[in-house]
Formats: C-alpha cells, sequence, structure tokens
C-alpha cells in the first residue's frame, strides 16, 4: 500500500522530554493510586489476590471476580464472572450503566448496576466473601503517566490538553468520584472497609475476553488478534496471538495519538455535527452515500496523508494536519487540514442524536454530495490503515484466524473491506495457501466489554481455563427501574406513565433517506441467571426510559 507523497511531522516534538515525563510519573502515580486502594496488576496485593483465587479453585471451590469501570471515561458499568475448577470463566452478569441512567454512554460513576449487582448475588447466594477480586478496566497508573507523556509530546502548546472540559468520552470529575470506588464497594457490600482494586490494562481486557469468547480459542491453529481502539492507558493500537488457549502481546504502538480510531472519532463529530461517540456510526453510514472509489473521491487524495503506513505495520500520524495531538475537539485541524476539510464543526454547534426524540426538530446541515464525500474519504482512510495493519500481521503470524476488538471494531462497514481484501487470491498470492481470512468481532468490542475483560484477563494470569463459549449474547438482568433513575423518576410519574408496564422501543426510519435519521441502540447488558436469561432478554434489552429523550421511538406494552 502506497503512501502519500504530501510531507509532514510524523513523530512528536519532544519525544525525549516525553519518555523522561512517562518514567517519572508511573511511579508517583503508583504511589497515588496505591493510598486510593486502587493497584497496579503487577503489584503484591495482586500477586496475593491471584494465589488466594488458585487456591479457592484447588480446593474446588468456586469463586468470583468483579470487573468495574468506575468513571470518568465512557460505557460504566460492572459485570460478574464465575470461576470453577472444571468450568473456567463463566459470565454471570454484565450491567452498563446507560441501560439503568438512560443516558447513552454514560461515564458517571456505576451506581445503579452496582445495585443491581447486588441484588444478583443475594438471590443467588453470593455472599461478598466470595468474590476474590475487584477488577478495573483501567491500569490507572499506567493511564496517568501515559497522559502526561502524551502532553510533554507537543509541549508547550499541548497544555491545553490538561484543561480540557468534560465531554462524552471523558469527565475529569466522574473520574475523581471513581477514584472512592474502593470506599463505595465496601459500604454497599456492608463491609466495615473498602474494597481493593486492581486496574488491569485495559488492551488486554479487550484481547483476552474477545478472543476466549471466540470460536478460535479451542482450535490449533494461531489467532490473530488486533485492539484498535481511540486510546487505551498506555497505547491506541495492539497486536496479539493466541494459542491453546494463551494470549501473548507481539506488537504495541505505545501511542495515544497514532490512532486509528480517534482519528475516525474527530473527523466523524467535526464534520458530522453529532457530539463523539454517538458520531462514528453515523458517519459510517454517511459513507455509503458519497463516492467510495479512491481514484475519483475529490478528499481521499490528500486525506489519506493524515497517516503515514511503516513497512513495519505501525501507523503514524501525520501531525502537520492534525492538531488534536495539541488542542483536541477545540481546535483539532491545522490550516492544512482545514484546506483539505474545510473548518471544523465546533463542539458547541454539534447535537447529541442520543438525546433527541425528534430529529425533526433539528436545524441540520444540508446532506450535500461535498460532505458525504468527505464521510467516505474518512472511512477509505481508517480502511487504508486497519489492512495495513493487519497485512503485516498476517505475513509475521502466516494465521488466518483473526479476532477484531476495541472500539474500532465496531466499524462494520471496514470489517467486510477487510474479509474482501483477505481472500483465497491475497492467501494464495502471498502465503502459498488455500485459505482466506476468517474474522470474529465480539458482541461487545467496544469498553461495554472490558468489564467482564478485566475478569478474564485477570483469571487467565492465575492459570484458569478457557470456560464455556459465549454461545448467545444475552444475559440480561433485572429489568431498569425508574428508581434507577432519580433525577427523572417525579416528572414521569407526573405524566402519569406506567411503570409497571413493560415498554418495547419500535425503531422508526419514517421518511429518511439520509444518516442524519437512522439510529440504533445497541443491547449491551447481561446476565446468566436462572429466570433473568434469555427468556426475559427480548424485553428488559428492549426497555426505554421514557423520560429520557433518545432516538425516534414510540412505546407499546409487550
Amino acid at each position: 500500500m502506497q503512501n502519500a507523497s504530501r510531507a509532514g511531522r510524523l513523530a512528536p516534538l519532544h519525544p525525549r522530554l516525553a519518555a523522561a515525563g512517562f518514567r517519572a510519573a508511573l511511579p508517583l502515580a503508583e504511589w497515588f493510586f496505591r493510598h486510593k486502594d486502587i493497584h497496579r496488576p503487577n503489584s503484591q496485593f495482586a500477586a496475593e489476590r491471584s494465589r488466594d483465587l488458585i487456591a479457592r479453585l484447588a480446593r474446588g471451590e468456586t469463586a468470583y471476580l468483579v470487573g468495574i469501570s468506575i468513571g470518568g471515561y465512557h460505557n460504566t458499568g460492572v459485570a460478574l464472572v464465575e470461576v470453577t475448577p472444571a468450568g473456567g470463566p463463566r459470565i454471570i452478569c454484565n450491567n452498563e450503566e446507560e441501560r439503568f441512567s438512560g443516558q447513552k454512554h454514560t461515564n458517571a460513576y456505576p451506581r445503579a448496576s452496582l445495585e443491581a449487582l447486588t441484588e444478583i448475588m443475594k438471590g443467588s447466594g453470593i455472599g461478598p466473601e466470595r468474590i476474590v477480586a475487584c477488577l478495573a478496566t483501567y491500569d490507572y497508573s499506567l493511564l496517568m503517566a501515559a497522559g502526561l507523556r502524551s502532553v510533554l509530546e507537543e509541549f508547550p502548546a499541548s497544555l491545553h490538553l490538561a484543561f480540557q472540559g468534560n465531554a462524552p468520552a471523558f469527565d475529569g470529575d466522574q473520574l475523581k468520584e471513581g477514584f472512592k470506588a474502593p470506599a463505595r464497594l465496601g459500604q454497599l457490600l456492608g463491609l466495615d472497609c473498602g474494597v481493593p482494586i486492581i486496574g488491569m490494562p485495559h488492551h488486554d481486557n479487550h484481547a483476552w475476553f474477545s478472543y476466549l469468547a471466540s470460536p478460535f480459542a479451542r482450535e490449533r491453529q494461531k489467532t490473530m488478534i488486533v485492539v484498535v481502539d481511540g486510546s487505551g492507558d498506555f497505547a491506541s493500537t495492539t497486536l496479539y496471538l493466541g494459542e491453546h488457549g494463551v494470549v501473548r502481546q507481539i506488537r504495541s504502538n505505545a501511542s495515544l495519538f497514532d490512532s486509528l480510531g480517534m482519528f475516525y472519532g474527530i473527523i466523524s463529530s467535526t464534520q458530522g455535527g453529532w457530539t463523539a461517540l454517538s458520531s462514528e456510526g453515523r458517519y459510517m453510514g454517511a459513507a455509503a452515500y458519497g463516492d467510495m472509489d479512491r481514484s475519483t473521491n475529490p478528499f481521499y487524495r490528500q486525506l489519506r496523508s493524515i497517516f503515514d503506513l511503516r513497512a513495519d505495520g505501525d501507523v503514524y500520524l501525520n501531525r502537520s494536519l492534525a492538531n488534536w495531538p495539541r488542542r483536541m475537539l477545540r481546535q483539532p485541524y491545522t490550516p492544512a487540514l482545514t484546506e483539505i476539510l474545510g473548518p471544523p464543526i465546533a463542539p458547541e454547534e454539534m447535537w447529541n442524536p442520543d438525546a433527541v426524540l425528534r430529529v425533526e426538530d433539528i436545524h441540520h446541515r444540508p446532506n450535500t454530495q461535498e460532505r458525504l464525500d468527505k464521510a467516505a474519504a474518512t472511512q477509505m482512510v481508517f480502511e487504508d490503515g486497519l489492512v495495513h495493519i493487519i497485512d503485516r500481521l498476517i505475513r509475521m503470524t502466516g494465521s488466518d484466524r483473526l479476532v477484531l476488538t476495541g472500539g474500532a471494531a465496531l466499524n462494520a462497514a471496514a470489517n467486510m473491506r477487510v474479509l474482501e481484501h483477505f481472500d483465497a487470491g491475497y492467501y494464495g498470492r502471498v502465503l502459498k495457501r488455500s485459505t482466506r481470512l476468517h474474522l470474529w468481532t465480539p458482541p461487545v468490542p467496544n469498553d461495554a466489554g472490558v468489564t467482564i475483560g478485566a475478569a478474564y484477563a485477570f483469571a487467565a494470569a492465575a492459570g484458569v481455563g478457557l470456560g464455556p463459549s459465549l454461545h448467545h449474547a444475552f444475559y440480561c438482568g433485572r429489568a431498569p427501574r425508574i428508581s434507577d433513575n432519580p433525577r427523572r423518576s417525579g416528572g414521569c410519574r407526573r405524566r402519569g406513565l406506567d411503570w409497571r408496564r413493560r415498554c418495547v422501543a419500535q425503531i422508526r426510519n419514517r421518511g429518511h433517506r439520509r444518516p442524519h435519521g437512522v439510529h440504533h441502540r445497541e443491547r449491551r447488558d447481561y446476565c446468566d441467571l436462572p429466570g433473568t436469561g434469555r427468556d426475559r432478554a427480548a424485553g428488559a434489552g428492549s426497555q426505554v426510559d421514557l423520560g429520557q429523550p433518545l432516538q425516534p421511538a414510540h412505546a407499546r406494552t409487550a
């Protein structure tokens, strides 16, 4: 794949300063979080918990692990995983906070999810003493050190990153609240002390769950695992190899900004006009209406130069075009990128399609062919980078099994492009083999799945076996109640809504031929306990809080 010829700076302005800052910050961050009762995965506390898990399993006991996203970053929630000597890890539930609050992609502390978890535990006779470890979805010490590294890379212009306002993807105030999680968990479980938390590496969480849940984990062949994220706690792209039920990391780009996912998120938001996390899927849909021919799209050739694709499979951001390593959404484009795409839409001019009941009431920018062609160019650039990464990994490993995960794996159009590219003809030419790529993307490749992944990764480090395959994606716990969202309970009662009756959302798409009218709500809250499983999945999984404006929908009684 050829690189574009446009010149640009492809490395941080101060790589040595950034690396020195990272090294200095990491032990300080470890000290800080240790005093918050949040520990690293290589800490003495984590080792002690791992030994306890092994000992319990050796005695034939059933143990439990809790995975938790404590707040600050999007898609908070909590998962409960059962671990048995014979069966390995098994998902009991995965409660995502948005299901209870009605706030899409919420980054708030998962209060309602945890309360629902305690009800599940009580109903199943699971006491807090049977929980071996509570695992967070980030290695927070690593995350803080990597954050400082990112700020120092473009110093002093990047100092603005430290003073960014709260946004859908990140809320600093909620993160600070999340640091109180050990004490709050202790109170919730009725203990006279806090519950220590072990922060697990973010991309390991993606990789372990996605691989172990895949049909490839029980095969003899090597399996490639590609984690492509907006950003993790150390990197934005990490490559793994799975074999015989064991995952090992083989490459990390060690950068938060050399990110395909961040590129797609920022361009889709600042060109599409939607808030972050609600923009990517809609922009992917818009791309289908644009010119998807690389030879004729008027924006593709110039936009393609925003990444440099190296022979070793690495992808580097052109920082002469992208200004988000310095200003994020406040001033995401350099003048050179503005020349290509036009000015970005400012955050205050964006709207959240997941918090609007009637999109007809929103003033939309016209879906001109120019805007749609920009979406198509963005999609093709993203696909180029993804194909480049996978191509190098295939040549390195010779594998025809791929687990693709991380938030960017939600780009279904790019996934289809990957399958089309790595067909039988490719394998015949490159590896002289008669096969084609087999691709698995889990039901929750994004951060809704890392709560499960944190528990799976910890169990795997203790030598626990594979566990059962993921035969379905319906592990729904109890239905949300109006009391889960006290902010809206009074208003909903005043409107006379009968919350004892189950409401099922009927997605409608009346008369909308353009992407702004297409809406989709994902189901990602699962529980596998008697009376709360697949028989309730359709109802509980489709509940909508009518007190919270969502996408165009109407309600009917089930």
